[in-house]
């Protein structure tokens, strides 16, 4: 039986409330070295739902692990078809104002670097450079064989010749890129090998239940020992491989920061939390900093999306 990972806390009652006074954000920004952390949070203004906030996919969704993954074909076989049809949706998906912001923050030599959590390589996309992917990008594919990484779009093209004609109806997406659909509209998809050496393709991204690789994990600890400040936006600090970079720097008696609605794990350890969406929190802070924010909605290419294994600052 699939059990369903440990993806939730229970909020201490004495945790200090949010705030709506963004002043903080802004002197943290004003003095520059400022390591921002994102979650899904940041990506719900662009369509792209969250885990666990008001409608998040947990409430309906079992994220794939990588005990299922590897163990099962039928497993594998669930994950590429659901998978293969969020990514219709999901690679469309534009930056919002809160990637936007982020951007202009960087390109004002305000930021010490990003990372992000999530795999929809959003940041990027709205112009932030150097982003560390923490949990990787669906924009890659990598074989567990041989080790070959390969553009997602080139397995996107072979899987929709391998399948023509599959057009199920999905009952939503979710944060990781995996459609909702039934045992029974997966039933019959062709899952493709590694075309170098026949092995199994997974996605560039850590599925939980697998280890953040951990030259990866001291990229991001070395840009917190250099960082004047962190801000987290939109991530409920729930699991591991974030909330350790708020301890690491609470330690050492740097100020943390958060925007998010709703309260997070993290919130003992912070300055404050600004609970306002996140677009129209990081427009008001960018409008104080005088800090033109690119206002424009219209799509553009996705920058290609590099190997995570490499270090990335």
């Amino acid at each position: 039986m699939r059990m369903r990972p440990t993806l939730s806390w229970t909020p201490a009652e004495d945790l200090p409330p949010g705030t709506t006074d963004v002043g903080p954000v802004v002197d943290a920004l004003s003095t520059g070295g400022v390591l921002v952390l994102s979650g899904a949070g940041i990506s719900t203004e662009s369509g792209i739902p969250d885990y666990r906030g008001e409608g998040g996919s947990l409430s309906r969704h079992t994220p794939m692990t990588y005990q299922d993954f590897t163990a099962s074909a039928q497993a594998r076989r669930r994950y590429w078809a659901r998978s293969h049809l969020g990514w219709r949706t999901f690679g469309r998906a534009r930056p919002n104002a809160g990637h936007r912001a982020v951007a202009a923050f960087g390109r004002h030599g305000l930021l010490a670097g990003v990372i992000t959590q999530n795999v929809d390589g959003l940041h990027q996309s709205a112009g932030s450079e150097g982003v560390v992917e923490l949990h990787g990008s669906l924009d890659r594919v990598l074989c567990l064989s041989c080790g070959a990484v390969t553009p997602r779009r080139e397995l996107a093209q072979r899987l929709e010749a391998a399948n023509p004609g599959f057009e199920p109806v999905a009952a939503g997406i979710n944060p990781d890129g995996d459609a909702d659909l039934t045992d029974e509209q997966v039933a019959d998809f062709h899952v493709l090998p590694c075309t170098n050496c026949g092995g199994i393709l997974k996605p560039d991204v850590v599925f939980f239940g697998e280890a953040v690789p951990p030259q990866r994990v001291e990229d991001c600890r070395g840009l917190v020992r250099e960082a004047a400040s962190l801000l987290v936006l939109g991530s409920s600090l729930t699991v591991m491989s974030g909330l350790r970079f708020v301890r690491q720097a609470a330690q050492a008696g740097k100020p943390v920061l958060i925007v998010n609605r709703d309260p997070t794990r993290g919130d003992s350890h912070a300055l404050t939390r600004v609970a306002l969406p996140l677009g129209a929190a990081l427009a008001t802070v960018a409008g104080r900093l005088d800090v033109p924010v690119e206002t424009t909605s219209q799509p553009s290419p996705r920058p290609p999306s590099q190997p995570t294994s490499q270090p990335n600052h």
